[in-house]
């Protein structure tokens, strides 16, 4: 008789060319990520000869219930960590039937910029550090936690290790290892400054692939932690109090920046930022003004200020930066619930296309 994990790692290519993909988009709560698979007759590369699909959008909060059908279009192909072999994860957006972005799909408008001639001849690169929650299931408490209580205070958890340090390691390093076997550029991850709290670094990657590789690593890792019956938070600030807060800096440099000379381009970049300051913080996720305090690593978020080597500015420019006279700087001001598509594109469209 066979296990039940007997046949879900069955080899499919053993008796059939047919493989399966799984069509992933974001609902209509612009967070939830949702997915449907099918079959195809063969192993598929190009998403462009992928089949567009459907979908009941009233379910998704996408689409009134008298004229649901949302249609999925495949943007992006990655390797299916979960069933593995020839199969494949498909990072979709959506559309009306007649062809136009439905509201929710950030993707369109981020694809548009990052296409302008001016942003392309720029190579904009981003490095995303998403910081995320673990918590308890039955009782929404960060797991490690004594229920109804806390652990000791903020200092020993940031990169620790030891059982009373370090809370589900098991599923951070699956997801590191699984991201990297479906393709996504993961460059690292590490446990965070609060327990029970991590952080899973994307990039570099170019321009709209820093997105897609983003929404695809935070769904594998609700995947996982469906698995292991985990619950998987991007609440900014998920614990009141003297806790840090879940964030997602954004790394950012243009060729200009990478090249000699690129520290006063960093620094008009940075000017341009701090004129849009309002517009950005309303685009960078919800609920950021109980996380951007002033405390814990953060700058006030009435307030911008940019500083090198200062975590606790909105913009922060590295050393090594400063040292070399080009290089990169971090936005530090992303929460952890924010839309990639929606915050790399803007940082671009603001510091190359935005002419004050």
């Amino acid at each position: 008789m066979s296990l039940l994990s007997d046949l879900i790692n069955l080899d499919l290519s053993e008796s059939t060319q047919k493989i399966i993909a799984e069509y992933v988009w974001i609902g209509g709560s612009g967070m939830d990520l949702r997915s449907k698979a099918r079959t195809l007759a063969g192993p598929v590369n190009d998403p462009a000869k992928l089949p567009k699909w459907n979908y009941d959008g009233s379910s998704t909060g996408q689409a009134p219930g008298e004229d649901s059908e949302v249609i999925l279009y495949p943007q992006v192909i990655f390797k299916d960590p979960f069933r593995r072999g020839n199969n494949i994860l498909v990072m979709c957006d959506a559309y009306t039937p007649a062809g136009e972005p439905i509201p929710t799909n950030k993707r369109y408008n981020a694809a548009k910029i990052f296409s302008n001639p001016e942003v392309v001849a720029e190579e904009p690169w981003y490095g995303i550090e998403q910081e995320y929650t673990l918590l308890q299931k039955e009782v929404k408490w960060p797991i490690g936690w004594p229920l109804g209580g806390y652990p000791g205070p903020q200092g020993p958890y940031y990169c620790g290790a030891g059982a009373d340090k370090a809370f589900g390691r098991d599923i951070v390093d699956s997801h590191y290892k699984a991201c990297l076997y479906a393709g996504i550029n993961m460059s690292g991850i590490n446990g965070e400054v609060m327990p029970g709290q991590w952080e899973f670094q994307v990039g570099p990657a170019v321009g709209i692939s820093a997105g897609d590789e983003l929404w695809m690593a935070r769904y594998i890792l609700e995947r996982i932690t469906e698995i292991a019956g985990v619950v998987l938070s991007f609440d900014p600030k998920p614990i009141p109090g003297d806790w840090n807060g879940a964030g997602a800096h954004t790394n950012y440099s243009t060729k200009s920046m990478r090249n000699d000379g690129g520290f006063d381009i960093i620094k008009k970049a940075i000017e341009k930022l701090k004129l849009k300051h309002k517009e950005h913080i309303a685009a960078y996720g919800e609920g950021n003004e109980r996380r951007l305090t002033g405390k814990h690593e953060t700058a006030n978020i009435n307030t911008f200020l940019w500083g090198v080597a200062n975590r606790g500015a909105s913009v922060r420019v590295g050393r090594d930066t400063e040292k070399a006279g080009k290089g990169y700087f971090e936005d530090r001001r992303p929460a952890s619930n924010m839309d990639p598509y929606v915050v790399t594109s803007m940082i671009a469209e603001t510091t190359i296309l935005w002419k004050p």
